[in-house]
């Protein structure tokens, strides 16, 4: 029945064609590959993009936000001239009295602030020119009270109010030359002869400071550009105010002096652009900049580049993933057909098991139907096996046959070679082996007695293997008194030798310590051998079906299980093992003091000093 289901399961697996299911495979993940591709191409450069006009509005911004600092740092510094020529020199002065005084204080204030300042004059409530500097001709007949800036301050008396720019047309300096200027006008008490009358205090500002501001930020030429305009919508300055004027050109002013500062979306003469605006303080000016969408989209070329340089780097990755994938999804299959190869030429291995769930429940089913047979075949073996275990763990405290051999051929070469000390040494040394192996029955010893033992066995062993090692004995005595279980160092140093110092030519050694922590006696056996590695360290303690190479074969998870039956599973052994660096086995026991109470306690499994009276109290009881 099993040929039969093995044949079926060895046909089909025959019938396979990994070569097509690969080729299956890579279509499958070229498409889905591909897809993902173009979709994470189009959302990288839609998130660029979008992350490349934010930054050029972001930009835009702090420009604008500079810039309108600085208009009105400078329109503060003509406020404050404004405030000094009326405190200084209007209020403290009577205008029909010290004219030349006025002249001059005026004259000084003009000369401290000429870069900045075109003319500064004061009429009185008829628009009669009362004083004026750098010039005091005014042309003939010019009516102020007609003028803007005169209706302004008359109008609204509290307030100081900028105009428009325009041509200064005031005064007749001889040069018959005409200034652009904004006006601050405002509405000022004057004295005369006594009496105060109201007037108009006039600030000319040059309007080539503010142009010069406004021509350091549009020096842009993709169309992006800046102006200023005051609350009604009238254009201060722009780049193509001439192209304006002459009705060649236009601009949204209107509509951007009724935003709010902020950013907006809007459409002016069929051109989608984005304007933000920013308020100038005291006037209620906007400063406003200008970005056509066009500019906005030129700036993500580089990006479009960036994207699809991405994508041609994804696509190849891609193709190298998409081999690596459909290889390591067909692999499975060719490799558990490959096992079940092996297994029918008469091979023994493993029947491979991995891959996808469809395979590895393929696998299983295989392994199970060979392991049936095994398991048939080695029924009979196993009871013989369990019964030699039975034997073997009611003789694990004895000591190895072949080692009592070995020493007593010693014996016999020493006696022949007439060297009768050493001879009569090394039986001294079996004959206390022998006393406390055999402990008149007793499974619960001293630690004393254990360490007399262990210091006769490796005496043994150091005259078997010629001082090729040393051993150290460093344990506290005040362990002596504690109870052991019997005979657990040796299986300890016996793997120290066979597995750690064998072979290091005088330069091994093993340390027995022993050392009290915390109401536990702690007993370790470390060499400086080749050691283990982590993996071995993990299976010395779980494996008790692992094959002794040599030695007694009382192995470490003997010795581990008879200490925790004996004093509970917190108990045990600890192995710390590096490959080149040594092994390191640490017997962990409670501090029982040894008694004869005490042994026959633990000896019938009562669990007194564990739950009633720890060691460290009893230790203190029997002192």
């Amino acid at each position: 029945m099993w040929r039969v289901k093995s044949k079926y399961f060895f046909v089909n697996l025959k019938g396979l064609q990994p070569k097509s299911i690969q080729s299956t495979i890579m279509k499958a993940f070229s498409v889905i590959s591909i897809s993902i591709m173009l979709v994470l191409g189009i959302v990288l450069y839609m998130r660029f993009s979008t992350m490349s006009r934010e930054e050029t509005v972001q930009s835009t911004r702090k420009l604008m936000e500079q810039t309108g600092e600085n208009l009105e740092d400078y329109l503060v510094s003509m406020r404050q001239i404004s405030d000094a020529a009326y405190y200084n020199v209007i209020k403290e002065n009577d205008l029909s009295a010290r004219d030349q005084d006025i002249q001059a204080r005026m004259n000084l204030l003009y000369e401290a602030n000429r870069d900045n300042l075109q003319s500064i004059a004061i009429y009185d409530s008829r628009g009669s020119l009362m004083a004026a500097e750098p010039v005091a001709a005014q042309k003939e007949d010019p009516d102020v009270t007609e003028q803007d800036w005169y209706k302004q301050a008359m109008e609204e008396m509290e307030n100081m109010h900028f105009s428009t720019p325009h041509i200064q047309n005031l005064f007749d300096d001889g040069t018959l030359r005409y200034y652009w200027v904004i006006s601050l006008s405002r509405v000022v008490e004057l004295t005369d002869d006594g009496v105060s009358q109201l007037g108009v205090l006039l600030v000319d500002m040059d309007y080539s400071a503010i142009s010069r501001m406004m021509n350091q930020i549009n020096t842009a030429n993709n169309g992006q550009h800046y102006y200023l305009c005051d609350s009604n919508g009238e254009i201060i300055y722009h780049p193509r105010q001439v192209q304006i004027s002459d009705g060649i050109g236009g601009e949204n002013s209107k509509t951007a002096a009724k935003y709010k500062d902020g950013v907006y979306d809007e459409t002016f003469e069929g051109e989608q652009r984005k304007v933000i605006v920013n308020t100038i303080s005291y006037t209620g000016w906007k400063l406003v900049g200008v970005i056509p969408y066009d500019t906005l989209a030129a700036g993500t070329i580089d990006i479009r580049y960036f994207s699809i340089l991405i994508i041609l780097l994804m696509a190849m990755m891609l193709v190298v993933i998409n081999r690596v994938i459909s290889l390591r999804i067909s692999s499975p299959i060719l490799k558990l057909n490959a096992s079940v190869k092996e297994y029918e030429a008469g091979k023994k291995p493993e029947i491979y098991i991995g891959g996808s769930s469809e395979i590895r429940h393929l696998g299983h089913s295989i392994q199970k139907s060979y392991e049936q047979i095994d398991t048939l075949m080695k029924k009979i073996v196993l009871e013989q096996n369990e019964r030699r275990k039975s034997e073997f763990e009611a003789l694990q405290s004895q000591i190895n046959p072949h080692f009592l051999y070995n020493a007593l051929e010693s014996i016999v070469w020493m006696v022949e070679g007439e060297r009768n000390d050493e001879a009569a040494f090394m039986i001294t040394q079996l004959a206390k082996l022998f006393r406390i192996s055999l402990s008149k029955g007793r499974t619960v010893i001293s630690i004393k007695d254990e360490l007399q033992h262990a210091q006769s066995y490796m005496n043994i062993q150091k005259i078997r293997y010629k001082n090729t090692f040393s051993i150290v004995f460093d344990v506290d005595p005040n362990l002596y008194s504690y109870c052991t279980v019997k005979l657990i160092l040796q299986p300890l140093l016996e793997n120290a030798i066979n597995y750690g110092v064998e072979g290091m030519d005088g330069s091994g050694e093993i340390r027995v310590t022993g050392r009290e922590e915390g109401g536990s006696v702690i007993l370790a056996v470390s060499d400086n051998g080749i050691g283990m590695s982590e993996e071995e360290v993990s299976l010395v303690l779980t494996d008790s079906n692992r094959i002794h190479k040599r030695g007694s074969g009382v192995g470490l998870v003997n010795v581990n299980n008879r200490i925790r039956i004996l004093f509970g599973k917190e108990y045990g052994l600890k192995v710390e093992s590096e490959p080149d660096e040594g092994t390191t086995v640490s017997i962990h026991m409670p501090a029982v003091p040894y008694t004869e109470e005490n042994r026959k306690r633990l000896e019938e499994g009562t669990a007194f000093y564990r739950d009633e009276m720890p060691g460290r109290e009893m230790r203190e009881k029997q002192r």
